[in-house]
């Protein structure tokens, strides 16, 4: 089904947003629980998807949104997909090598994004969890998650050092998901709990990875090149107290 094009106009809560459809204010429902200050601002270029369900409340998803001349993807649940499928295509060469693959793999009170194994005869071993961040903010021209903050976040990334302790590779991913983000860093401003759970999972010996993804109209693409990343503060940050 084709993307229709549309004009932002508000957004009420995290969940709607309200745009102009040739001439007509209709309500949209907004795949990402995320602020999106920086990208949803009024008049701001979107691209809707429209459903056929009935029941639905909503008659369009709001999937993209023009920013700096760029397709920025909003729809954060499909950052799975897109590193999943990568993972399958042989995209990502940190990843590559598994025999088995897994989405949304439950381990205690959490589920793990993605789940990598190999078989040995009946048995699985080399076992893998991989959590997927998509990241739609850049400031100071860097890549940031979070943009606002998320307890959950900070949850999984505890689950992954706990994993990580028992002898599994444990792996968190960050897909940046507006093309002009070619560096990463975490939003020490918006979250430093997280941040710092950040830091303390890298030192424990959780691997981070980033990438960055190509998105058009006619679908998304992982580009197959990492991306650069630094865990500290930025210098715009600096003045943060710790």
């Amino acid at each position: 089904m084709d993307y229709i094009k549309g004009i932002f106009k508000n957004r009420p809560n995290r969940f709607i947003a309200e745009v102009e459809v040739d001439g007509s204010l209709e309500i949209a429902h907004v795949p990402n629980t995320g602020r999106c200050r920086e990208l949803l601002v009024e008049n701001a270029v979107v691209w809707l998807k429209p459903s056929d369900n009935p029941n639905r409340k909503t008659r369009f998803s709001l999937h993209f949104v023009e920013n700096r001349g760029a397709l920025v993807s909003l729809f954060s649940q499909q950052a799975n997909s897109i590193v999943y499928d990568a993972i399958i295509d042989g995209k990502i060469k940190e990843l590559a090598g598994y025999d088995f693959h897994q989405r949304e793999k439950t381990v205690d009170n959490s589920r793990i994004d993605i789940y990598l194994a190999n078989y040995d005869g009946d048995f699985l071993t080399d076992s893998c969890y991989v959590e997927v961040k998509g990241v739609t903010l850049v400031a100071d021209g860097e890549a940031r998650f979070p943009d606002a903050p998320t307890e959950r976040g900070a949850k999984h990334l505890k689950e992954l050092i706990k994993l990580k302790k028992e002898g599994k590779r444990c792996v968190v991913f960050f897909l940046i998901q507006h093309p002009i983000g070619m560096f990463f860093r975490p939003n020490w401003e918006n979250d430093p709990v997280f941040s710092q759970t950040l830091n303390d999972a890298y030192e424990e010996g959780v691997e981070i990875l980033v990438y960055r993804c190509d998105n058009q109209l006619s679908g998304i693409e992982l580009i197959p090149e990492p991306i650069d990343f630094d865990l500290g503060k930025s210098p715009a940050d600096s003045f943060i107290d710790d």
